[in-house]
């Protein structure tokens, strides 16, 4: 025991731990301070990295307890496969680990909007738009009076009555031909089959000729034939995967396993809810929030108002007598320069409007549970996790039809030849939407998205991390798109400019703007 009275006594900490006094007359704790923050430093280097390394796998644990927490619920007492969920074998199909499961979800934005910080940040975004008011203030001073100039937005959506007409019996087609060529499938004899066969066949034939057909022979402006090539192209991929995915129990039923036709309910719902997978359930939420569907409808609506007026403000003045001067590398150089802050603002408001706004409203009118539509592509670092996060949708449909079945098909080992196949489709079927809507070949999307995106995709692969190569992906982006917006606004002028002399092939297939000198 030492004398109360001592000098040499311990005395007592704020936390009341006992902290001995050296001869030197500072504490332990004042004199370790600077290596103590230092290593405290070293050590949150040192976790960041660690989680970096560790959430890949820890992705995967989670999707495979997901995986078979699901698969338990739905089979209640049937066994799973025995082969783990990443196997691949070429004489059955893809393992059922590799199909995709719908989970109750928020979409990232809405989840990123509960934070007061970044809700301030969106509030930015949102007071943007005085971009708009402050141009009507401007024309209402110089003019007068209240200039809207929404001649554009009128012009594009012209005709839309006719477009809505003509999206009537390619739904009713696609709700009645696929159902009852499946129930044809279904039955035993073999007539039924080549019934089947031919009314899907007539079904593609009618998805595929129809829009085209009324688009050409009306002369439908721009907005409305987006409407209908967007339509075509969703239930084309609709059907495919309804027939996909319901094929397999047909055949095991005609084989003797008693496998019954999907609800024809369940085929409604599928053809609404916004997905591009077909199940026979997925999961829903207990109530519908009419604000929110409000508040989407809404704010879709303003991207497209603000769309307009930036391409009526920062392109239409740019490109509309661009032709009638001569061509030159500065010219182009410095057109796709000034197209590159309007392409990426219309590529961002396109993505809000679509993949955030208009899904998230009828996932909510129809209860659809699973808000995934989009993964945090804005801190992508390789153009490969862009392609597989800008649009999860249409991702999931390529992933499951284009790229396993390809694997399958191919043995498990092909991946760079499924990859391709992906690619290449994707990249056509962009063209067409491009070549659909505008009125006029022009393979920019082919070549930019065929031949860059797929040296991008496998130069800039996910082993390159950090901020600077998220600012070379922001900065390639952006540049695309001024590629894009600068290309395709001279060539839809120099089609109206310089009308083709005679209708051959190759003035088709030729770019006007090459040769238009109005």
């Amino acid at each position: 025991m030492e004398p109360r009275g001592s000098h040499g006594r311990r005395r007592q900490g704020l936390g009341g731990k006992p902290k001995e006094l050296r001869p030197g007359g500072g504490d332990t704790e004042l004199q370790g301070a600077p290596d103590l923050a230092q290593w405290t430093q070293n050590m949150e280097a040192v976790k960041q990295r660690l989680l970096e390394q560790a959430e890949p796998q820890l992705r995967k644990l989670l999707d495979r307890a997901m995986w078979e927490a699901v698969q338990a619920y739905t089979l209640h007492d049937k066994p799973l496969p025995a082969a783990a969920p990443d196997a691949l074998s070429r004489d059955r199909r893809p393992a059922q680990g590799n199909r995709k499961v719908f989970i109750t979800r928020k979409s990232l934005i809405d989840e990123l909007l509960e934070v007061q910080h970044v809700r301030t940040v969106y509030h930015l975004f949102i007071a943007g738009l005085c971009f708009i008011v402050s141009i009507l203030a401007v024309d209402f001073i110089d003019e007068d009076r209240l200039m809207l100039e929404l001649d554009l937005l009128i012009f594009s959506f012209g005709q839309l009555p006719l477009a809505l007409a003509t999206w009537v019996p390619m739904f009713l087609s696609t709700l009645l031909v696929p159902y009852q060529a499946l129930w044809l499938w279904a039955r035993p004899y073999a007539l039924g089959a080549g019934l089947g066969c031919t009314l899907l066949a007539a079904h593609a034939v009618l998805l595929c000729v129809l829009p085209v057909h009324m688009a050409l022979h009306y002369q439908l402006p721009p907005a409305s034939r987006c409407i209908l090539v967007f339509e075509q192209v969703r239930l084309l991929m609709k059907s495919y995967s309804f027939l996909r995915e319901s094929m397999p129990g047909i055949l095991s039923a005609r084989g003797g396993e008693g496998a019954q036709t999907p609800s024809f309910s369940s085929y409604l719902y599928f053809l609404f809810c916004p997905t591009l997978i077909y199940r026979e359930t997925y999961p829903r939420t207990p109530s519908i929030r009419w604000n929110y569907v409000a508040k989407n409808l809404a704010q879709a609506f303003g991207c497209v108002l603000y769309a307009s007026f930036i391409l009526s403000h920062l392109c239409v003045p740019a490109f509309a007598n661009m032709s009638r001067e001569p061509f030159s590398t500065r010219s182009l150089v410095l057109s796709i320069l000034h197209s590159a802050l309007p392409g990426i603002l219309i590529l961002l408001l396109i993505f809000f409007a679509f993949l955030h706004c208009w899904l998230n409203a009828f996932a909510e009118m129809l209860r659809f549970g699973d808000r995934m539509f989009y993964r945090d592509w804005w801190n992508c670092t390789s153009f490969s996790s862009y392609y597989r996060t800008w649009n999860v949708v249409v991702h999931d449909w390529l992933y499951s039809y284009v790229y396993q079945d390809g694997l399958w098909l191919l043995g498990g080992r092909a991946r760079s030849t499924a990859m391709l196949g992906v690619f290449l489709i994707s990249a056509l079927v962009h063209e067409y939407i491009f070549c659909f809507v505008l009125g006029f070949f022009y393979p920019v999307m082919l070549t930019l998205f065929l031949v860059t995106g797929v040296l991008l995709n496998f130069i800039m692969n996910d082993q390159y991390t950090g901020p600077a190569w998220n600012v070379l992906m922001w900065a390639m982006l952006t540049l695309g798109q001024g590629i894009q917006v600068s290309l395709y606004s001279q060539e839809w002028y120099a089609q109206r400019q310089c009308p083709p002399l005679q209708r051959s092939f190759w003035e088709l297939v030729t770019p006007r703007s090459w040769s238009c000198r109005a």
